[in-house]
């Protein structure tokens, strides 16, 4: 396009990541004339990433309490209007195989791609102008949304912000969509890395990281009166894994995290069972059909050398108060991060756009007629589990219902 030229459309929005897309086609099936802007050189890379490159499209269980927001009754009105089953059924009319993995969690059976895919088709049946590598230097209101850029200027009197979060700058995310909403006097929440793995610095807990890296297996996690049992994992720098993952979504700074590591069973209970038994194993063979053994072999010497308790005897040699020890290792192991890894690896951004200044129907700006904002940009984050993927459709389509 001529860049000293003005390009007319009813609706311009900025993002073409899962809820820019959702907005796109279902605004211009309504008839609205549609641009979507991205400065980077392909759309969709989140959509393409997400869970291991087959997309964790949805979830069967959505739920508002599934999101976390300063405002926690602002999500349920688009989740309500647009449901997973909504999005479940375009999946199913376009044909692509997917399946549930756990939890409720639905991944593609081939590719991510086929969900963006999809959503490029969808654009294109109703006439949705797409352009990458387009880059914004200005944005001006005045009677309508003007937006300067390396492309040429775009004017419309509907303006969607859609750029998402800072997480993952890797992929182009920065805090674009949260300047824009300064510009034009709205609130922004604090922002935070979130789904994001630990770190944990000191001499300890790095010779612990060194021994334990890789190994991973289910465990309980709680911080801040927040509890997720799922898969855990240690890494080089830190603690990862579903689970971990989950819990980031409530930790702030300074906040200690207690982790069960034997969730399923009481070590207590096993002790009772063993006595029983009259078993002779020493505690590492006796607990070898819960944990690899290379986890309780470092495991079990961290107890040793904190405890100065002798870990080598048989199930049948421990007193009832060295039992006492074991157990509090096992289920109440707790860990004061010293930070997350950040937006570099986070799969969200916590918090954002002040949702009390959006309106929850139409997404439209409380302060600014004919602005709206939808997706991650919002101060709206979800579990893990394809929970953040919903607010985006839901959020995009309902707007897109509007613009």
């Amino acid at each position: 396009m001529q860049t000293n030229e003005i390009n007319s459309y009813d609706v311009i929005i900025i993002g073409g990541g899962a809820a820019g897309l959702m907005c796109a086609h279902t605004a211009a099936a309504r008839g609205r004339r549609v641009v979507v802007l991205d400065h980077a050189n392909k759309i969709g890379k989140k959509i393409l990433m997400s869970g291991g490159g087959r997309c964790n499209f949805t979830n069967l269980e959505v739920k508002p309490s599934h999101f976390l927001s300063a405002n926690e009754h602002f999500c349920k009105s688009a989740l309500s209007r647009y449901s997973s089953a909504d999005f479940i059924e375009l999946v199913a009319q376009h044909g692509i195989p997917y399946h549930e993995k756990t939890q409720g969690q639905l991944f593609c059976d081939n590719k991510a791609k086929d969900i963006l895919n999809m959503l490029e088709s969808l654009c294109q049946t109703y006439g949705v102008d797409i352009l990458t590598e387009c880059s914004i230097s200005r944005i001006e209101k005045n009677t309508t949304f003007v937006c300067h850029t390396s492309c040429g200027i775009f004017q419309a009197e509907s303006l969607v912000i859609a750029t998402g979060g800072k997480s993952i700058p890797s992929l182009g995310a920065s805090g674009f969509g949260y300047d824009i909403a300064r510009q034009f006097n709205l609130t922004v929440t604090e922002t935070d890395a979130s789904l994001v793995p630990f770190i944990l610095t000191s001499i300890e807990q790095q010779a612990l990281l060194e021994q334990l890296a890789g190994i991973s297996f289910l465990a309980e996690v709680s911080c801040n009166g927040v509890s997720f049992k799922d898969g855990f994992l240690f890494t080089h720098r830190g603690l990862s894994g579903p689970a971990i993952l989950q819990i980031s979504n409530y930790w702030q700074v300074g906040m200690a995290v207690k982790i069960n590591l034997l969730p399923n069973q009481t070590l207590k209970t096993l002790f009772i069972q063993w006595r029983a038994q009259k078993l002779k194993q020493t505690l590492k063979n006796a607990l070898v059909e819960f944990f690899p053994k290379r986890f309780l072999e470092v495991w079990l010497v961290s107890i040793a050398a904190f405890s100065r308790l002798n870990t080598d005897k048989t199930v049948l040699d421990y007193s009832n108060a060295e039992v006492d020890i074991v157990s509090q290792h096992f289920h109440q192991w707790t860990v004061t991060p010293a930070g997350t890894e950040g937006y570099r690896t986070a799969e969200v951004t916590r918090g954002g756009v002040n949702t009390d200044e959006i309106s929850s129907k139409t997404f439209e700006s409380k302060k600014q007629p004919g602005l709206y904002f939808i997706g991650e940009v919002l101060d709206v984050t979800g579990h893990l589990g394809g929970f953040n993927f919903q607010w985006a459709w839901a959020s995009g389509y309902c707007a897109g219902e509007f613009v």
